[in-house]
């Protein structure tokens, strides 16, 4: 049975095909429409998906959509009969779109793709379980749900065993963890949506000095994470943005200016909300076990992306294994919602498998040598091509370990939002320098934003004590540093980011400033060549990990296709672009000059 599921409109559009039962591909709608967190439908991304499974549209047995359309447009008229009439003109501008397109959701789907399957919509929150618990190398679990808000539920506890998942409670909007968060993302100046991110890096260079003004004042937070919030401090209900400015008045002036400098009281912000967030998830995982007795959990929607609040719940939380959807977001609801009727609708036996069944999330579209070869061929770029695989990886590892930056593109692209060794900008983790020459001249985004290593998993626990097995291979924990890997043992010296320049470990490139990373552990089922190429650098310098970030620039989804990484590798200041078994020098490249930085980064908008 083929079913493809769709996730749409909101946020990360994004399709996935399951035939029988198995993943066979999934992909975000961004990374081909270059629109970065592209919401509109996802046409491109289903095409590829169907390509990937030999189908026509027609050949489908069901098309699953992620979320019920009427009950959101019950919540959106709630939310203006509520609040009218504030908001109003946010309302009216919005009405013609749901009148003439997502309530008839069905008859969109059916002219856009161009088929007759039946067409099934489930809940938001289920989506977002089943996404956790299917694919999970659990046989049970408990499984926590956590985002903004999808028809009225913002947080889902959850029961899985076997085939079926089991409602046990919700949060309803607004009271929303995943909003409370994202109004201090944009009260500190960043989008939403798109910055949480970055208010999360944001958190370490900050005090927590605001965080029991936030409990006593904005949200009552119960011992089983359960929450409520002081509605006339936000303003999102109305439609009027995020906050209030009675939220002004608390927190001493209006929000930070986009792109302006930051402040004292932005990170401390950070840092507060940060500490709040980790301690509802942590009620809530206790409260979870305690009703479920269960030894393993299972986290997706958009807040199971802040991966501190991950690691703590790992470390601190009563459960022993943690498995979270590498595409934790709306985006792994188009799997989530596949999945769901293939086991809980149609009764499908659901088969575990040992590692997980989401294939390293290396789910979206892959090139051949011989496409790569043919695209450089067509652009008149001067590549050296490699047979030999481990020779390959020892020449790459050695121009790593000589601080070049490498752009990597290899094998099928990555399903969520990090990269995890196929669309990857790669650099020396041992690096006094890398951080700070990574933001600046590659990635072009803020200074204080960490990067994260990829480490070989056999040597992963020497570096950082997961906790769990030592495994983190989808780069959604935070785990802190060993103690005899770090060159001090007390505070960086200076406040706020002062601390950023100062070296930290013995690998400092990926060293946040209060010592915590986030991890990325490599094996060779997953990872295949990128762990090759970690076990050559290892060979070469004793270090078992690399710097590891998404082959991007700020504002510009990750690339996809070589012209995507090529047009990247020639506009940035990349060292050296590695394309399956091609490696291109930069001062080689006849292009290198002809590809204007600014005409290239104006084409994607500030995030």
């Amino acid at each position: 049975m083929r079913i493809l599921g769709l996730s749409a409109y909101y946020h990360d559009a994004a399709a996935a095909l399951l035939c029988d039962g198995r993943v066979v591909a999934a992909a975000e709608q961004e990374r081909f429409s270059r629109r970065k967190h592209d919401a509109d439908f996802p046409l491109e991304a289903a095409r590829f998906c169907l390509a990937r499974g030999g189908l026509e549209a027609d050949q489908l047995d069901a098309i699953a959509f992620y979320e019920k359309p009427l009950r959101k447009f019950d919540r959106l008229l709630d939310g203006f009969f509520t609040e009218a009439p504030r908001g109003v003109g946010r309302y009216l501008r919005a009405l013609p779109l749901w009148l003439r397109q997502r309530v008839w959701m069905r008859a969109d789907i059916e002219r856009r793709l161009e088929t007759r399957a039946p067409v099934c919509f489930l809940q938001h929150h289920e989506s977002h379980a089943a996404s956790a618990y299917g694919p999970s190398p659990f046989a049970a679990a408990a499984v926590l749900t956590l985002d903004g808000v999808g028809e009225w539920t913002t947080n889902g506890l959850w029961e899985a065993a076997a085939s079926t998942l089991t409602p046990l409670a919700e949060i309803r909007y607004p009271d929303s963890l995943g909003l409370l968060y994202s109004a201090f993302t944009a009260f500190c100046g960043f989008k939403v949506n798109s910055g949480e991110h970055k208010l999360m890096g944001l958190a370490p260079y900050g005090e927590p000095v605001y965080a029991d003004l936030i409990r006593e004042k904005l949200v009552d937070v119960l011992e089983d994470g359960s929450i409520w919030m002081d509605q006339s401090y936000f303003a999102y209900r109305g439609g009027l943005g995020m906050t209030s400015r009675k939220l002004d008045a608390l927190l001493g002036g209006p929000p930070r200016r986009p792109e302006s400098p930051l402040t004292r009281r932005e990170m401390d912000l950070a840092a507060s909300i940060q500490r709040v967030t980790e301690e509802i998830m942590l009620r809530a995982a206790r409260h979870l076990h305690h009703q479920t007795s269960m030894n393993n959990l299972c986290l997706a929607g958009g807040v199971a992306l802040n991966c501190v609040a991950n690691g703590r719940v790992l470390r601190e939380g009563p459960f022993q294994r943690l498995w979270i959807q590498p595409a934790a977001g709306d985006a792994g609801g188009a799997l989530g919602v596949a999945l769901l009727i293939w086991h809980q609708l149609l009764g499908h036996e659901r088969r575990v498998d040992r590692l997980d069944s989401q294939q390293g999330s290396l789910l979206g579209p892959r090139y051949s040598d011989r496409q790569v070869r043919d695209f450089l061929d067509s652009r008149g770029a001067r590549y050296h091509y490699f047979e030999d695989e481990d020779l390959l990886c020892r020449r790459v590892a050695g121009l790593l370990a000589s601080e070049k930056v490498v752009g990597w593109l290899q094998g099928r692209m990555e399903f969520g939002p990090r990269a995890l060794g196929s669309r990857s900008i790669l650099g020396d983790a041992r690096s006094p320098k890398m951080q700070s020459l990574m933001n600046r001249k590659v990635k072009f985004r803020e200074s204080f934003r960490p990067f994260a290593p990829a480490v070989l998993c056999e040597r992963a626990g020497e570096y950082f004590p997961i906790g769990g097995g030592e495994e983190s291979p989808y780069m959604l924990l935070v785990a802190p540093l060993a103690e005899e890997k770090r060159l001090a043992h007390h505070a960086p010296a200076g406040t706020g980011l002062e601390r950023l320049n100062a070296i930290r470990s013995t690998v400092p490139a990926i060293t946040h400033v209060d010592y915590s990373a986030r991890v990325q552990t490599v094996d060779p089922q997953r990872h295949g060549r990128f762990y090759k190429l970690l076990k050559a650098f290892e060979a070469q310098t004793g270090c078992p990990m690399i710097v590891n970030t998404s082959f991007n620039v700020r504002g510009e989804p990750m690339v996809c296709a070589p012209e995507h990484a090529y047009r990247c590798f020639l506009a940035t200041n990349l060292d050296v672009l590695v394309m399956e078994r091609c490696v291109l020098y930069k001062e080689e490249q006849p292009e290198a000059r002809a590809h204007p930085l600014d005409d290239y980064l104006a084409q994607f908008p500030l995030d």
